[in-house]
């Protein structure tokens, strides 16, 4: 009774465009539905960089093998999907953790079949947290958890330098920005690990957190973003 007298208050809407639905169950309207662009099947097999690549593996993953075992995403960053993300993670919506890790948990069914029990996020630096008032991809990863009965524990990795913005980086400034500036806890050691985000693009942040978390001991790092940014010409 309480869950309908909500969504009779707050009746359920996008999470793309904000148009009101027609009743629970649908995270997109269906406009927004129908524009969705799902990661395309041929796609790196380290990294799920879209394209076809010689032995599976794309250029960037040949050139320098990254530390986490494997990476994916269910959609590609455009169209309704980068609105969602871009709702949630810069203009005050941090309830769209909720349906975003909800519809993460189902898209990726078959990729959380196999991956590590403990969902650590890619945190924001303290300084970006008290200016956004919320992590945006600890709640996804907190939302991921419960919605597959892993466990989601805090403090298992730290941003500890701040670091500017990735968007409008070149990759090598990119690989700079963010290198040496996270700590992972002695909590992890001989854990497995699934590292979750809203976004991958290159892969540096990434790469650098799971450096972090091996050099802690953790044994093996998975990466699971809700989107996919087509990275390579």
């Amino acid at each position: 009774m309480l869950k309908a007298l909500l969504d009779l208050l707050y009746p359920p809407s996008c999470i793309a465009c904000a148009k009101v639905l027609p009743g629970p169950g649908a995270f997109f309207c269906e406009p927004c539905d129908t524009a969705l662009e799902r990661l395309p099947p041929a796609c790196c097999r380290t990294c799920a960089e879209p394209g076809t690549f010689p032995g599976g593996a794309c250029p960037r993953c040949r050139a320098a093998p990254p530390p986490f075992s494997r990476g994916w995403a269910p959609f590609a960053h455009e169209g309704p999907v980068a609105r969602a993300i871009h709702r949630f993670k810069y203009e005050d919506h941090p309830e769209l953790a909720a349906p975003l890790g909800e519809l993460l948990a189902g898209e990726a069914r078959a990729f959380l079949g196999r991956a590590p029990e403990h969902v650590v996020a890619l945190p924001l630096h303290t300084r970006r947290y008290h200016s956004r008032k919320y992590d945006q991809a600890q709640l996804l990863a907190g939302t991921l958890a419960k919605a597959t009965g892993r466990e989601a524990p805090v403090g298992w990795l730290t941003r500890t330098r701040e670091t500017q913005r990735q968007v409008g980086l070149s990759e090598a400034e990119r690989a700079h920005n963010v290198a040496d500036a996270f700590t992972a806890s002695a909590a992890a050691k001989g854990r497995e690990v699934l590292l979750v985000d809203d976004v991958f693009t290159t892969g540096a942040t990434a790469r650098a957190a799971a450096t972090a978390l091996q050099e802690a001991g953790a044994v093996r790092v998975e990466v699971l973003t809700v989107a996919r940014a087509f990275s390579l010409a």
